[in-house]
């Protein structure tokens, strides 16, 4: 009888990735895959060039163009200049330093936390880093994956680990059958909108129950992906049949006898009967509805049949200040509904809602009807296989005929770092993970929802509860 304590599965890859540890001083942690990207890198290359250090591993480092690419003719030369320098100083970086770089017009380009799963480089157990907070993503395979500083992407670059302080636990166990028109999206939006933008900072999440094992990989992604909008450092889900399944046969995953071999490994990654975790929380999937944001933050949410809460019904009376500021800049009301509210554009896409999944839901929504007159919709799939996919599946043809313009792979309208952007004073429902000021561009006023409440919104011009139409 081992006499060890029982571990959640965060401490189990935690201590199994320490390389020294010390009382008082952070942990110094080994990084499995380190992804980088063209904004968080180029000081990063040039802290290395500067003390002549190479990457000590650039087979664990992977490299995409993601966030300032234009997503309409990517096959020309970019046309806003700083977007141009930062891509085309990552094609320089990744070249002299021998990283693998996914650049625009590679059949594996897309957005980085996209691209990992669906290339099999992301695989549970591993601890994974990137230079963009979002890398929580990544956690839905079972693995600690967590977004980085740039003076912290330099120290990886060079030695393939990190200086971090072992964050506290957290468990949100959710159980349940989720209603119709309920997606992943919902899940993490309900949750974030009970314990705040900040309500879990200083905590990895590990995500349990019923309602999330349920779940399909990529729903499982959208919710790991969010785990940073309530202040986490990361959050995971551990690894089960549906994400084994998942990985088999993707590109860069162990293949054969060395995948039965891994999947024994991965079997054991699951929380230790008796795991004590630092905080708990329980949640029934009934009551979650379709959601949407009402503020500027992803903690300023409720479902969407809800009204927004008045300046008496806040817990805090310190949030009374940047609650009547963030009522103001959206041009809302205290006490108000949302239903019916008139929206200008459509966003669907993002790390948060890019993959194949999310674009057959749109579809199906959409098949046959048509886009309200005077909504300008984006469809950007998050890599170029899934823009290949969603051609293939006549996916593109059904958004043609709605009048939804697909574009190419990228970030995108998700924050305004690239010519997509939702000029000022105009409403946005978007898929992605952020609704901060001016985000989708100066001014810009966003909604956040799932895929199919986008989609709804599309479709009539409103915001609708898309209960009303599946």
């Amino acid at each position: 009888m081992s006499d060890q304590k029982p571990k959640a599965i965060f401490e189990k890859i935690w201590d199994s990735h320490v390389v020294k540890r010390a009382d008082g001083y952070p942990d110094a942690l080994f990084i499995d895959r380190h992804f980088i990207h063209e904004v968080t890198s180029p000081q990063a290359f040039d802290g290395l060039k500067k003390r002549g250090i190479k990457v000590f591993n650039t087979s664990r480092t992977s490299a995409t163009a993601d966030h300032n690419v234009p997503t309409k003719d990517q096959h020309l030369p970019i046309k806003e200049a700083l977007s141009r320098h930062q891509v085309e100083t990552l094609r320089k970086n990744c070249a002299e330093f021998g990283v693998e770089l996914y650049d625009l017009g590679h059949p594996y380009q897309g957005i980085v936390h996209i691209i990992g799963p669906e290339l099999g480089l992301t695989l549970p157990g591993m601890t994974i880093v990137c230079g963009d907070s979002h890398t929580s993503t990544h956690g839905a395979f079972g693995n600690i994956a967590f977004g980085i500083g740039t003076s912290e992407v330099e120290q990886v670059l060079a030695t393939q680990c990190i200086l971090q302080y072992k964050p506290k636990t957290m468990k949100i166990e959710i159980n349940g059958k989720l209603a119709k028109g309920v997606l992943s999206k919902d899940i993490i939006l309900y949750v974030i909108s009970k314990i705040s933008a900040s309500g879990a900072t200083g905590y990895f999440v590990e995500y349990a129950g019923d309602t999330i094992t349920n779940l399909s990989m990529e729903a499982r992604m959208t919710i790991c992906n969010m785990s940073i909008e309530m202040g986490a450092r990361g959050g995971l889900i551990a690894p089960d049949e549906t994400t084994f399944n998942y990985i088999k046969g993707r590109k860069f995953a162990p293949q054969g006898e060395a995948f039965d071999k891994k999947v024994a490994e991965w079997k054991k990654l699951v929380t230790d009967e008796g795991a004590v975790y630092d905080h708990v929380l329980r949640i029934k999937a009934e009551d979650i509805g379709p959601m949407i944001t009402y503020g500027t933050n992803p903690g300023m949410g409720m479902v969407i049949n809800d009204r927004i809460p008045t300046v008496a019904e806040l817990k805090e009376i310190n949030e009374q200040a940047s609650f009547s500021k963030s009522l103001d800049y959206m041009g809302l009301e205290p006490g108000s509904q949302l239903l019916g509210k008139a929206i200008d554009y459509v966003f669907i896409g993002s790390c948060t809602n890019a993959r194949i999944e999310d674009l057959r839901l749109v579809a199906e929504i959409v098949r046959g009807k048509k886009k309200a007159e005077g909504v300008e919709v984006w469809v950007v799939p998050g890599s170029k296989q899934v823009e290949v996919q969603a051609k293939a599946e006549g996916l593109d043809k059904i958004f043609e005929a709605a009048g939804f313009e697909l574009r190419s792979p990228g970030c995108s309208a998700c924050l305004g770092m690239n010519e997509d952007k939702v000029p000022a004073g105009k409403y946005c429902i978007s898929t992605s993970n952020r609704n901060f000021e001016g985000r989708q561009g100066p001014k810009s006023r966003t909604f956040l929802a799932s895929p199919l409440s986008a989609a709804a919104a599309a479709i009539t011009g409103r915001v609708t509860d898309v209960r009303e139409l599946v």
